[in-house]
């Protein structure tokens, strides 16, 4: 009888900002908590709005990484966190990163972009989701930019429900996003404070009586009244209102207009939905999977913006339902920069494809396709049977460095890493010499 998975526990760091067409700025360190010690970080997820997306930036951004997207990958990869997936829609991005040991149970479902504009045809506004198997769970991750101003709130709450609408995805076992074990749900909502005055609510927030403000947030009332919003959580607002700034200074607005600041930016969660007593649908246990929120905070530090960021920590508690990775990589012998030979293993439910392929990556690769060098896994097979298989790469062109190396197996069919091997070194060819039959040995 095979044993029961052991549960794993998973922190998940979640961004939501609205940059204001704004570059990165230089120092992140706060926003994805580098230097907070007791976090151990297993996921990043990161949903920007309002990036800039003049006509030159998006060309720029199509033909290359677009700089916020390059910035997050330049401080996450040295710290083993691989970008999974991203989708973007004009000024919304989604990123998913992830440490590299993980990459064999995350599977990319789908990514979505739902324009919510110009009555559904302009993406200024709107939701981009990204949704992927983790361990075996469903999870689905949606970004929005929802209508501003105090007086479309009912506008708001219909392209929140437009955009739900719109996640589902067919082909699947579980195609309806509400039957999906977790959707992460965060953004620029735009939300407002009614009835209270500008002068309230300023003297409210000089004198951090958050509570007289939470009872006329917009996004509170309504989820006292509408049954499905009441199933999305949220931590407690124990921060300033996020919005609206003067750029570079943490004062609120001055100009003119002088906008009453609201709680703009959040983060949501919603579980599953457990079916009821007796029916038929299996029960998930609530120790097989479950959330809790640590940590959501605003981060006053930043001033690029008329936002400021706000963030979300939780730990995901999972048994999980994949345990073994679909392909096991097992790099054969002492690799030399020369064609190496390369042997994976099968489960039996794995599906290949002639367009799989192998990469071999640099420890601290970037994403998916930052391989030094690839081969398709049918083009330079060497012998095969129902399980073993093995494969030939040319590494002759690799500078003999001191780097680490791993190689990964990506499913064209499952669109995902679903192998990784262990982290190795090749040996330069000064490492080696000859013994007395003419073989190769690794010099001590």
């Amino acid at each position: 009888m095979a044993a029961e998975p052991r549960g794993r526990k998973l922190s998940i760091h979640v961004v939501t900002w609205n940059v204001a067409s704004a570059a990165p700025p230089l120092d992140l360190d706060d926003l994805l908590q580098l230097n907070n010690q007791n976090l151990n970080l297993d996921v990043y997820v990161i949903g920007l709005q309002e990036m800039n997306c003049g006509i030159m930036s998006l060309l720029s951004d199509t033909a290359f990484e677009d700089p916020w997207s390059s910035f997050f990958m330049d401080v996450l990869s040295p710290l083993s966190f691989v970008k999974v997936s991203s989708v973007r829609m004009q000024g919304l991005l989604l990123l998913v990163f992830a440490k590299y040991q993980h990459l064999p149970f995350i599977q990319i479902l789908s990514t979505k972009s739902t324009p919510t504009g110009l009555f559904g045809y302009w993406g200024n506004k709107g939701g981009v989701n990204i949704c992927l198997k983790l361990y075996g769970y469903y999870v689905s991750i949606i970004n929005c930019h929802l209508p501003p101003h105090m007086a479309n709130n009912v506008q708001r709450l219909e392209h929140f429900d437009r955009i739900l609408e719109m996640q589902n995805i067919e082909g699947h076992s579980i195609p309806n996003i509400l039957d999906h074990d977790l959707i992460l749900w965060f953004g620029d909502m735009n939300f407002r404070i009614e009835d209270l005055g500008l002068h309230c609510v300023r003297e409210a927030i000089k004198n951090r009586c958050y509570c007289d403000l939470w009872q006329k947030d917009q996004l509170s009332i309504a989820k006292r009244r509408d049954p499905l919003l009441r199933e999305f959580q949220e931590g407690p607002l124990l921060f300033p209102p996020t919005y609206k700034f003067d750029k570079n200074s943490d004062n609120y607005d001055t100009s003119e207009k002088k906008r009453k600041p609201a709680w703009t930016d959040r983060i949501l969660w919603r579980l599953k939905r457990q079916p009821p007593a007796g029916s038929h649908t299996r029960r998930l246990p609530a120790s097989d999977f479950c959330l809790s929120l640590k940590s959501y905070i605003s981060h006053m530090m930043y001033t690029v913006s008329d936002h400021k960021p706000v963030t979300g920590t939780f730990d995901m508690e999972l048994k999980p339902l994949v345990c073994v990775p679909l392909i096991t990589l097992v790099p054969e012998g002492l690799w030399t920069t020369e064609d190496m030979l390369i042997s994976y293993f099968l489960t039996p439910d794995f599906i290949s494809s002639s367009w799989d392929w192998i990469g071999l990556y640099k420890v601290g690769f970037r994403h998916i396709n930052d391989y030094v060098c690839y081969v398709w896994v049918k083009d330079n097979e060497v012998s095969f049977s129902d399980e073993l298989n093995q494969v030939y790469i040319n590494i002759s062109d690799i500078p003999e460095t001191g780097d680490k190396f791993l190689l990964c197996y990506y499913s064209n069919n499952l669109r995902s890493v679903v192998g990784i091997s262990n982290p190795f070194e090749i040996q330069p060819h000064a490492f080696l010499e000859k013994d007395p039959l003419g073989e190769a040995q690794p010099q001590i």
